[in-house]
């Protein structure tokens, strides 16, 4: 099969609308009847499940997809908008499947051999190469169904936990459309209003999905279809082979853009946010992988720490206004995602799977992503905290494998940022997870309190500005040179104690032997220092090596840089980036090692003031019983 982008004629798919109308009027169906019963229980949205077995035993079951739309308001002769729109996806994608499913038969050997058999029975192995193609094509045409409707049908609102995946045949396509009709057909039954027949229906197609991704391993002929990518243009419809299950259908971005210039302080995180920015538009969409990844110095997750009101918002405006700026130069589908404690869900496995959908939206390696994870403290929870939620403590998990798995793939198409206003409080493995750590401690200086006040004064007065050169504090170069210049000292207390012992016993670190005793001083002191540590400590310098400033014109025409083959863009930024020096070395090893002595001494202040508060209460509740006494009041 063609591994291009595959455009399907509207030709194609009307030539099967005949049936799938048929499909959503009426069909009959054979089900498992050990399934549940169809007999409702009084008071209850449960259905009665006999405690006999039945075995194998199959029941034939007559189902009226419009009907049953229909019976979301009985007293209406017409449809609603909501249900109408149900109605139409979903005769729809069943014309999409099965134009999608003779795509397949196309690439294959499936259309010879279907020919063949019409003219006289199979026998041998092509019979057998015959039935695992069809139901290859079968599970095509059902996955693509289930990935329409999870893309075109919006569903607002938490998924209920009682939807139940389809009785899934792979026959032939059509029994395997059949199949998932007669599951939404179930799933919709009994919908209060239009909100839950979208919510419920939305809920099937994500449970199909993952029933068809958990059967996948049972299909022998789907190789073909593995990259195929497949565009629906009337529908604003993808479907990029089985890699990522498909999401929610992109909107457009509606978020307050702001200008780097429009940043005061940070500055290393904003230095480093604009280099994120352009090293994303380095990505390469036919061989799916970004050149800064084989290179070294992609930045695939941080966290950005600071107190409140310091301008972690506005960097995240930043580099999402920045991306979005690109990709519309380009053409490229840019996909941003903020996953905040509204996700959380009282369903047990619930706030795993909307993390985990995060996750995958943002993966999508047919766009640029950009997901980011606000107030991280309060949404993953530390394992050892017992008071945290089973939902947190599931989003954690989540987390941690998606960021650095087994599993985890990094492409260089997409990246994730954590924020925290106490990121003391966030697990020790995940927190490691972030290979870069960004201090956002916001205006620092006498310059940065003048360009603040007259950026957010605005233009409507007459006030002179006197004695100052505006923004130039804000020179991204001039400022992160002295930003790490601060660094070839330690800053936090402990870490210092440490230098100043290392540079005692061995004075300037000249060779890697010295930066492996300096690293295991530093493991002494602080346990937490680890071997993950040493690699985000590593990618920081290469990093700083690969510290080059794309021009800003690569980034004007499409064709100046982003368009060019993968190859090309390798050559260009090798051109660019040169060597990493000791110096270097030092201030990044005391870049991040400051942060974890500071997430301890954090740690440990919090736990003191605690101790001090209960130990004056305490004191405090001795006088008061002791005035008590003396009055006559205690009664103990």
């Amino acid at each position: 099969m063609d591994t291009g982008l595959t455009t399907i004629a509207e030709a194609d798919i009307e030539k099967h609308r005949a049936t799938a109308q048929s499909f959503v009027t009426r069909i009959v169906v054979l089900e498992d009847a050990s399934r549940e019963s169809g007999t409702a229980l009084a008071g209850t949205n449960r259905r009665f499940v006999s405690t006999v077995s039945v075995g194998g035993a199959r029941r034939t079951r007559e189902v009226e997809f419009a009907k049953t739309v229909g019976a979301v308001h009985p007293d209406d002769q017409l449809l609603t908008i909501p249900q109408h729109t149900l109605l139409y996806r979903a005769r729809r994608g069943i014309a999409i499947a099965l134009a999608v499913s003779d795509v397949f038969a196309q690439g294959s050997d499936l259309e010879s051999l279907r020919a063949e058999n019409t003219r006289a029975p199979l026998q041998g192995e092509q019979a057998s190469a015959f039935k695992k193609l069809l139901s290859a094509s079968a599970y095509v045409a059902a996955f693509s169904f289930a990935a329409y409707l999870a893309q075109l049908i919006d569903g607002e609102g938490e998924a209920p936990n009682d939807v139940a995946e389809p009785d899934f045949l792979f026959d032939t396509p059509q029994d395997a459309v059949k199949s998932i009709v007669a599951g939404l057909d179930a799933a919709i039954a009994g919908s209060r209003d239009d909100a839950d027949l979208m919510t419920r229906a939305r809920a099937l197609a994500r449970v199909t999905i993952d029933g068809l991704l958990q059967r996948k391993g049972r299909f022998d002929g789907l190789g073909p279809f593995e990259n195929a990518h497949i565009r629906i243009d009337a529908d604003d419809f993808t479907l990029d082979g089985f890699d990522v299950a498909p999401g929610k259908r992109s909107k457009p971005l509606v978020m307050t853009f702001k200008k780097p210039e429009e940043v005061v302080g940070n500055h290393i995180a904003k230095y480093q946010s604009v280099k994120l920015a352009k090293m994303l538009m380095a990505y390469d969409f036919e061989r799916e992988l970004n050149p800064f990844v084989e290179l070294g110095g992609f930045l695939f997750t941080f966290i950005g720490d600071g107190a409140p009101g310091t301008g972690k918002t506005t960097l995240i405006q930043m580099i999402a206004g920045l991306l979005d700026g690109y990709c519309k130069v380009a053409g490229y589908q840019f996909v941003y995602e903020n996953f905040g404690v509204d996700q959380i869900s009282s369903y047990q496995g619930k706030s795993g799977q909307n993390c985990r959908q995060f996750i995958n939206n943002v993966l999508n390696p047919r766009a640029i992503g950009f997901g980011t994870i606000d107030d991280i403290d309060q949404v993953a929870a530390r394992r050892a905290d017992d008071r945290a939620s089973a939902g947190q403590q599931e989003i954690t998990g989540v987390l941690m494998d998606a960021f650095a798995g087994a599993s985890t793939v990094v492409r260089g198409n997409c990246s994730f940022g954590m924020f925290s206003n106490y990121p003391e409080n966030v697990d020790d493995a995940l927190r490691q997870r972030a290979g870069a750590r960004w201090l956002v401690d916001g205006p620092q200086t006498r310059e940065d309190y003048i360009d603040i006040f007259v950026l957010l004064a605005g233009k409507n007065h007459k006030i002179p500005l006197g004695q100052h050169e505006l923004y130039a504090a804000q020179e991204i170069k001039r400022a992160v040179a002295d930003a790490y210049e601060g660094h070839d000292k330690p800053q936090e207390d402990g870490l210092e104690r440490v230098f100043e012992r290392f540079m005692k016993d061995n004075g300037d670190p000249k060779t890697l032997a010295d930066v492996g005793t300096y690293l295991h001083m530093i493991k002494e002191a602080e346990p937490r220092f680890t071997g993950r540590a040493i690699k985000n400590v590593t990618d920081a310098i290469k990093v700083r090596a690969m510290d080059i400033e794309l021009p800003d014109e690569w980034f004007e025409a499409p064709d100046a840089f982003m368009r060019k083959t993968y190859d090309e863009k390798k050559a260009m930024i090798e051109e660019l980036h040169g060597p990493f020096s000791m110096e270097m070395v030092v201030q990044e090893i005391n870049r991040y090692a400051d942060s974890e002595f500071r997430y301890s001494d954090k740690t440990d202040d919090s736990a003191v003031e605690k101790l001090l508060r209960d130990a004056r209460l305490r004191e405090r509740a001795l006088r008061e019983m002791e005035e008590m006494k003396k009055k006559g009041l205690w009664n103990a």
